[in-house]
């Protein structure tokens, strides 16, 4: 059998790689991530990396952790956006290593602005987000034709601590079938309360996948009237992805992943 021919970029000096670790699996990782694993000096990296994707760095890579937690002490985003620029002007290889996809719900846009500013280049590489390879670890399928035509992602908890204000909770409710809610359990009775008040079934089903496609993956289903209820008798733990939709259904036949 031959070997295809791949021809990955050249990680130049001086420049920086915003890519994405994926949800947790290490198997999930794209090529072009573990090629910039390879090739980096640095690796600045998210506190939901999994460590065997940090073992796949070069053994003469640092690295240089910049989490961030929702409600515990983290980095400040601008801090580390001058780290990604200060260790670009020394010409080092920066792959700025963060979980999921670093551009759905998480900060690469702020720190794209920043390398544009100080006139640094940069390459993104995208990862497999949660919404999706959580959702495929937990059975789901996020589209279906026979439930589903549309799904939206939502994040449920903003920069200020709160749900997003810029959301029309009843457009949302009634013209989305799936719905797919990032960093939701704190305000998750927010949450519910919004789209039932906006017209969602109350017996709506609801998954919640907790540390997707890890060994330590949960998956908790019930309805939205419940599903506060539910995830506090659970004792699921985040990070977490929460499902709401027909295509939950799915979970039971469809689930093959068993840590």
């Amino acid at each position: 059998m031959n070997t295809p021919d791949l021809s990955f970029p050249d990680f130049a000096p001086g420049s920086v790689w915003l890519a994405g670790a994926g949800p947790g699996d290490p198997a999930l990782l794209t090529l072009a991530v573990y090629h910039g694993l390879q090739e980096a000096d640095v690796v600045v990296y998210d506190a939901l990396v999994d460590q065997r994707i940090l073992e796949l760095a070069s053994p003469d890579a640092i690295w240089e952790y910049a989490g961030k937690r929702g409600g515990r002490p983290s980095a400040d985003q601008n801090d580390i956006s001058d780290k990604l620029v200060d260790l670009a002007q020394k010409k080092k290889r920066v792959l700025r290593l963060k979980g999921g996809d670093p551009m759905v719900f998480g900060r690469g846009p702020q720190e794209c602005e920043t390398l544009i500013a100080a006139g640094i280049p940069f390459r993104i590489l995208p990862g497999i987000t949660a919404g999706i390879g959580g959702l495929a670890y937990a059975g789901i399928p996020l589209t279906s034709r026979d439930t589903n035509a549309a799904v939206t992602f939502i994040t449920g908890h903003t920069a200020g601590g709160d749900i997003p204000d810029d959301v029309d909770w009843e457009c949302l409710s009634k013209g989305s079938p799936t719905l797919v809610i990032y960093m939701g359990s704190k305000h998750l009775d927010k949450i519910r309360d919004r789209l039932l008040e906006s017209g969602r079934s109350e017996n709506e089903p609801v998954a919640m996948i907790s540390k997707a496609t890890t060994d330590q993956q949960q998956t908790v289903t019930t309805t939205l009237k419940h599903c506060t209820d539910v995830m506090a008798a659970s004792e699921i733990v985040t990070p977490m992805i929460i499902v709401i939709g027909p295509t939950v259904c799915y979970h039971e036949a469809f689930s093959w992943f068993h840590p």
